[in-house]
């Protein structure tokens, strides 16, 4: 390497050698190698694993309507378009799911991006910019805050969910204001009270736009996400959704007014200088979507949360610490196919996915930056077609390590370079 300045900051950076580590002992969660569909049992790395690590809620990734649907694509307009969206990049695949989403969400017009990142990236820095005002959820994913960054516009964030700092933030706000929340929570999984939090902006004439990434197609009386559960559909200006997530494809999108859309599809950047998706995700998200407007969508997205309550209320029953279900207006509540379990500790954190791992169940694990300090979680996501096996054996392999009565001493203990590699000090700029 030419730079020894570049190769010094590499070589001292705590997330580079905390990697390292857990790679060189083999306890690291991350960037594990998939064989097979992301079904409820996959094949990780030659060990055959019950998944509840991925975001395929509904089983969708590897449904026959939606392979049949990709394959199509991939007959009809090849591999790749080439090009953007602007250029050669806009195929008939796009205008028809684009159609598609909008009259699924009862809006004038939906746009489609290659990615649900890119989607809240561009779509959120098209709309505001210098001298407005961006008031966001501290809990947003990293993707909006990477969006209020590119726009350039002030930020202001809010403690998680409390509407009241909401409101505090939004009557000392100038220009623009642009109110951005999660309508389900990718780490805790949970929801934000979008009924409350839409009123609020309409008091103080703020434009709202909703990530519903891990909510659409999952919940809400038309399955297109949170919104719906609170009422608050249409006060909502800009309604951001993933493909790639519980409809088992590639790409996100936003449903909004002509207004909002076409202010996205000029100036939107994440649209104009990318490559489209590529024909086969476009095929396949567009089969998934009809597939879910259909009776067999609504019962997977009712078997879905029926899942995700069977192994919360089991997880809690073994003295596992867990969140507590979202509240609804009505008053009934929900859990989310996200159930978190609160580790706290990092390395306790490493340990307990060790020990899953090796009694054969795949978890996801979220320690900081993803989410604070001292607030690492496991994150369990459970799919339509876990079966009451599966979940009763993570249940009680979860309770072994982490219930009422479990030994911690028993887990997987990690090598002490681990240990000192997770708890070093982040460095300044990490």
């Amino acid at each position: 390497m030419s730079s020894q300045a570049l190769l010094d900051r590499i070589r001292h950076d705590k997330r580079i050698w905390a990697h390292r580590v857990l790679t060189k002992h083999d306890q690291n969660p991350f960037f594990r190698v998939m064989k097979s569909v992301n079904a409820p049992v996959v094949d990780v790395e030659n060990r055959s694993v019950i998944m509840m690590g991925s975001n395929n809620y509904l089983g969708l990734a590897d449904h026959p309507v939606v392979r049949a649907g990709a394959a199509a694509a991939l007959e009809r307009y090849g591999a790749t378009v080439t090009g953007s969206r602007l250029l050669n990049g806009t195929i008939t695949l796009h205008t028809e799911l684009e159609e598609e989403l909008a009259d699924w969400h009862g809006t004038d017009q939906a746009l489609v991006f290659t990615t649900g990142y890119q989607a809240n990236l561009g779509g959120i820095s098209a709309l505001v910019g210098v001298g407005d005002t961006v008031v966001v959820d501290s809990a947003a994913h990293a993707s909006i805050y990477d969006a209020c960054r590119l726009s350039r516009a002030t930020v202001r964030a809010f403690r998680h969910n409390r509407v009241d700092l909401l409101e505090d933030k939004l009557s000392r706000s100038t220009g623009v204001v642009l109110v951005v929340v999660d309508g389900l929570y990718s780490m805790h999984g949970d929801l934000a009270p979008l009924d409350e939090i839409a009123a609020v902006c309409e008091k103080y004439d703020a434009a709202l736009f909703v990530d519903e990434a891990h909510s659409v197609a999952v919940m809400g009386p038309d399955l297109t996400g949170a919104a719906g559960l609170f009422g608050a559909a249409d006060d909502i200006d800009a309604r951001m959704g993933c493909l790639s997530k519980g409809l088992g494809s590639s790409g996100g999108f936003v449903a909004g007014s002509k207004d909002i859309v076409d202010a996205m599809r000029v100036h939107a950047r994440t649209f104009l200088f990318t490559t489209a998706g590529v024909p086969a995700a476009l095929g396949a998200a567009l089969a998934a979507i009809r597939l879910m407007r259909t009776d067999e969508g609504a019962e997977r997205s009712r078997r879905t949360l029926a899942n995700a309550r069977y192994l919360h209320d089991g997880l809690r029953a073994a003295g596992v610490d867990v969140g507590a279900p979202s509240p609804l207006p009505d008053g009934s509540d929900l859990v989310s196919p996200i159930v978190a379990v609160n580790v706290r500790d990092d390395l306790k954190t490493v340990n307990t996915w060790r020990t899953l791992w090796d009694a054969g169940v795949f978890a996801s694990a979220a320690m900081f930056p993803a989410v604070p300090h001292d607030g690492a979680i496991l994150r369990l996501c459970v799919q339509a077609d876990h079966t009451t096996d599966h979940l009763d054996r993570v249940i009680e392999e979860v309770g072994k390590v982490l219930g009422d009565g479990s030994d911690h001493a028993n887990g997987q203990s990690a090598p002490d370079e681990v240990g000192a590699a997770l708890a070093s000090p982040v460095p300044v700029g990490a």
